[in-house]
């Protein structure tokens, strides 16, 4: 384990027991803390995990500074490994990241069907913006107060590219309500 740590640091980043098995190793813990990546600034970022698998997706995770994973999709079941709610969340928690699922952001699977077009997700959206989002005041509340309490906030679903998701919708109305700190940022 100490060799695995030594050569490849950054899986070394949230180990418990790397101090015990380096203790004396000077330039293998420096190099441990180098490969931690900075913390993220309080904020908000999207992330989908569309194409990805659980280990890269949480490196992006780590690497962006995330400190919780927002979960908006309605059902957080998913037939790709890991990423149901459960696994998911168990595996955020190994990482150091806090896992919430809000399920009120998200949008019913059977207004999700028969999407093929950009306009299609387009109009979707817009009827998401105009009936749903404006009921989910308290929701985005809660998203807010994590950020003001210094969380660095991924909100997350599906699809990789958010402008074919409501993340990116989610990720707006917080920008429009509390302010540019909650300008997102597309991982």
């Amino acid at each position: 384990m100490a060799e695995a740590y030594r050569r490849h640091p950054f899986h070394a980043i949230r180990s418990e027991m790397a101090g015990r098995l380096l203790a004396g190793d000077a330039p293998a813990l420096a190099a441990i803390q180098a490969a931690r990546p900075p913390a993220g600034a309080p904020g908000v970022c999207t992330i989908g995990y569309e194409g990805s698998s659980l280990e890269g997706y949480l490196n992006r995770l780590l690497h962006a500074g995330v400190t919780l994973l927002c979960d908006v999709r309605r059902n957080p079941l998913s037939r790709k490994y890991g990423f149901s709610k459960s696994t998911l969340a168990k595996a955020c928690e190994d990482v150091g990241i806090r896992y919430e699922h809000v399920p009120e952001l998200g949008i019913a699977s059977d207004e999700r069907q028969a999407l093929h077009t950009q306009a299609d997700y387009d109009a979707l959206f817009a009827a998401y913006e105009r009936e749903s989002l404006p009921r989910q005041t308290e929701a985005l509340k809660k998203i807010g107060a994590w950020v003001q309490a210094g969380e660095r906030v991924a909100l997350t679903c599906f699809e990789r590219l958010p402008e074919q998701c409501h993340r990116h919708c989610v990720a707006e109305a917080l920008a429009r309500t509390f302010g540019r700190k909650f300008a997102p940022q597309h991982l």
